[in-house]
């Protein structure tokens, strides 16, 4: 028997398409509609029709809930999942969980009571529960985290490997005491991250410190770091906004990104080419992950039977001054 998956695969265009275009959805392009069609009357495709009707008790909705909303590689996942939602007819809604279990615990809950379509998720951490999306059978996709123990559709980042080339990048150039400034354990992107740094420098070499995903606690555990009797010369720091804190800790102590100390900072954020001198960046593809997040949603949508699908995405090292001696 054909599924919606075959027809979407006839007809070269996503599931949710092929959903919206068999419902009469306006929002179809005539042309993709009509080539639907087709695909559907050749492949003998026929809805199920208890399905459908159960799936249209539901709002055309999508639920987003991230870990930190002024975190800059979330803003851009946010922007990549509503502009894939929006052309497919789903509005989002944005939740930030602000690296709260309990306030994620919440807005799950809400999700559910709103009865929407689905949720793409970036988990807080160990705790998550997605539990009652499942028993309920609303879709979810977990990003730039998997959820812990359970097979599911997810868009990753390989930062491991990415932690690892920004350290071989310092070592490279120069530097030979690399420290790293990574968030919480537990926290899936954090443990990557130094475990990417530490493949690099080796466990007795390693100088590091953990802290939330915060510029206060960053520039307490650079101050930590830069203190130490035998200080890094340069440092890998976690994200955007933990290295704010690294460079107020280095002002504190009168040293200059670039010149004194080499910095490579995790995520393309827009402030970091207005500095002097301009960080050299890990950039991850933010925006592609919320996209292709979302596509996988409204595919699970339109056909819950789907084998589930994890799709890892590369970083980019941008070398810019504060990397060169």
């Amino acid at each position: 028997m054909a599924t919606i998956t075959d027809v979407a695969s006839r007809a070269g265009v996503s599931t949710a398409t092929v959903s919206r275009a068999l419902n009469g959805k306006s929002t179809v392009d005539p042309v993709l509609a009509a080539r639907v069609q087709q695909a559907a009357a050749e492949l003998g495709y026929h809805p199920n029709g208890l399905a459908r009707n159960l799936r249209r008790q539901e709002t055309a909705v999508l639920a987003l809930i991230i870990s930190d909303v002024e975190n800059p590689f979330f803003t851009a996942l946010a922007r990549g999942v509503e502009d894939l939602a929006q052309t497919s007819g789903y509005s989002v809604v944005l939740c930030n969980a602000d690296e709260n279990a309990d306030k994620e615990r919440r807005y799950i809950d809400v999700a559910l009571q709103e009865r929407v379509a689905g949720v793409v998720l970036s988990p807080t951490g160990l705790a998550t529960n997605v539990d009652r999306l499942r028993r309920q059978g609303t879709p979810v996709v977990a990003v730039d985290r998997p959820l812990a123990g359970i097979v599911g559709d997810q868009v990753l980042v390989d930062t491991r490997h990415a932690a690892s080339e920004a350290t071989g990048h310092l070592l490279g150039n120069g530097y030979r005491r690399v420290g790293c400034l990574t968030g919480p354990a537990g926290v899936r992107t954090a443990d990557d991250r130094l475990a990417g740094y530490v493949d690099v420098v080796g466990g007795p070499s390693a100088m590091f410190r953990r802290s939330e995903y915060r510029a206060e606690g960053a520039r307490l555990a650079a101050l930590e770091l830069l203190d130490a009797p035998a200080p890094p010369d340069a440092l890998l720091v976690a994200n955007s906004t933990m290295t704010i804190g690294v460079l107020e800790a280095l002002a504190e102590r009168g040293l200059r990104p670039g010149r004194d100390i080499g910095i490579v900072s995790f995520d393309d954020a827009p402030w970091t080419t207005l500095i002097d001198p301009p960080l050299t960046v890990v950039a991850q593809p933010a925006y592609d992950v919320g996209r292709v997040a979302a596509d996988l949603l409204l595919a699970r949508i339109g056909d819950s039977t789907r084998e589930p699908a994890t799709v890892t995405l590369k970083a980019r090292l941008i070398e810019r001054r504060s990397s060169r001696r």
